[in-house]
């Protein structure tokens, strides 16, 4: 096992990732989650003679090599967009009351001088920054989600991998390889178990299983070390219940989705760098982890079109940096406008119907990144949702953004619950003269269906990044990150992300 770096900068030996024998095909019945699993997934000969059933098989050696396999060009593309906008979310998200207590809690846990805490002066041990920078990222609505919600894999992953990251002194293409493979995890895991869990909420498999996945590739860890290495993840990953949603100051929401995973994954990472052991096969045999939190779950779904679908694709960049439900509406109002200019004083009403689920999450809510009302009147007002405006508390008592919002009403529809996880809305506007117009918006700007082009992915991350770091830092930054692969050692990035 290698030995971890101390705080003279010396980097580790690292144990280089072993093969297994030539695969054979195989059927395996999974235990104790009483799933039958006539599968035909590869498992190694030496595999099976350790209990290591196929599915553990295959997703362990498809990690280990992670670090060292080409991504396809568009994928490539893609990740490089959700590491700058993670690191975005990270930078403004310093400025609200999660972020402050954040960078406060780093200033008081202090640690081993190795990781950057982002947008401030202060470097921490690559626990501490972890779980400092997965607040950061999540201290608002600003950071990548899925679609059918439940997910934000970005303010887990990128914080751990960058921590890690910094520990070993890995170079771009590596920690770009490590993030993609995060998502690729955590999003599988969730999917996986979403909807046959014992348990009500799984806010914490994504993060957890996507931290780990990414920090134990940043460690080049093995397969046999990778196997041990979910046998951890799946230890930490049951929590994150809804109870954080009664927080309307955001800190427990930030703790759940960014700290806690970004935590568990460099955890179990630096565990089994050290030397730590495990359970080789966590997803099968008695007292595994699907039997114990999701019995009706089907494990082939964590290795299912590994290689070939990304997770990083399928998971959101919001164009505006709101709650997920408001994505949408916002998207069909910008469309009306575009079609049928109007000023905002011949307005007589607008009417917004989203999903029965949506619609009490941001209808007249108290926080304005959140509350639709709020944000349909400042974009009809600014031409635009700037990161300043949707959290802008003084702005929602302004005379002009209440006569506004008084003419907006939202409204529940069973037949858009219906479509989830797509999230569907249909904004109508009647003017003052009986002109009404109606837009119905399918794919939020952002999504699979609907991508942001990188122009667009900078110009929001430049509405993060400028107010706080400045506008040469963030164009440094911003060509940094795309330019990933010509670092040969993140920690190049560091001067970019703190304050002097």
């Amino acid at each position: 096992m290698g030995k971890l770096i101390d705080s003279s900068g010396q980097r580790p030996t690292l144990p280089t990732p072993g093969r297994s024998a030539r695969p054979t095909r195989r059927s395996l019945l999974v235990g104790g989650a009483g799933v039958a699993l006539a599968s035909a997934l590869p498992c190694s000969a030496s595999a099976a003679d350790a209990g290591i059933g196929p599915i553990m098989d295959r997703l362990s050696h498809y990690m280990s090599e992670a670090g060292k396999r080409a991504l396809p060009p568009a994928i490539v593309e893609e990740s490089k967009s959700h590491i700058l906008d993670t690191l975005a979310a990270m930078i403004s998200g310093s400025e609200l009351p999660p972020g402050r207590q954040a960078l406060q809690f780093a200033r008081a846990v202090g640690g081993a001088k190795i990781a950057t805490i982002v947008a401030s002066d202060i470097l921490s041990g690559p626990i501490e920054a972890a779980i400092v920078n997965g607040a950061l990222a999540q201290a608002d609505e600003t950071d990548d989600n899925y679609d059918a919600g439940g997910a934000h894999p970005g303010c887990a992953v990128v914080p751990a991998a960058l921590a890690i990251g910094e520990l070993l002194g890995i170079d771009g293409t590596h920690f770009m390889r490590a993030v993609t493979l995060g998502y690729d995890i955590g999003m599988r895991a969730m999917k996986t178990v979403l909807g046959a869990t014992v348990l009500r909420d799984t806010h914490n498999v994504v993060g957890t299983f996507g931290a780990s996945a990414a920090a134990g590739c940043v460690a080049n860890l093995d397969a046999q070390q990778m196997r041990w290495l979910l046998d951890y993840a799946s230890q930490q990953a049951g929590a994150g219940f809804a109870i954080w949603q009664r927080d309307t100051a955001h800190m427990e929401k930030a703790f759940v989705f960014g700290s806690m995973g970004a935590r568990n994954g460099v955890t179990a990472a630096l565990l089994m760098q050290s030397g730590f052991t495990g359970v080789g096969d966590v997803f099968s045999g008695r007292d595994n982890f699907f039997a114990s939190y999701a019995p009706q779950a089907d494990p082939a779904g964590l290795v299912e079109g590994l290689g070939e679908r990304f997770e990083v694709s399928d998971t959101n960049i919001k164009k505006w940096s709101t709650g997920g439900p408001v994505q949408s509406p916002l998207d069909a109002l910008i469309n009306i406008r575009r079609q049928h200019p109007f000023d905002v004083g011949q307005i007589s009403q607008v009417v917004i119907h989203l999903s029965t689920s949506a619609a009490p999450k941001v209808d007249n809510s108290q926080s304005p990144d959140l509350c639709l009302q709020y944000l349909v009147a400042v974009l009809l007002l600014d031409g635009t949702v700037s990161f300043r405006a949707a959290h802008d508390t003084a702005r929602m008592q302004d005379p002009a953004v209440l006569r506004v919002r008084a003419k907006v009403q939202v409204v529940a529809e069973e037949e858009l619950e219906r479509l989830l996880p797509k999230r569907v809305a249909v904004v109508e506007i009647t003017l003052n003269d009986g002109s009404h117009f109606s837009e119905r918006n399918d794919a939020v700007r952002g999504s699979a269906e609907n991508p942001m082009s990188r122009d667009e992915v900078i110009t929001k991350a430049r509405d993060l990044i400028t107010p706080v770091l400045g506008s040469a830092t963030c164009t440094a930054l911003v060509e940094k990150v795309y330019a990933i692969e010509q670092l040969k050692d993140v920690r190049e990035l560091r001067p970019l992300l703190q304050r002097s």
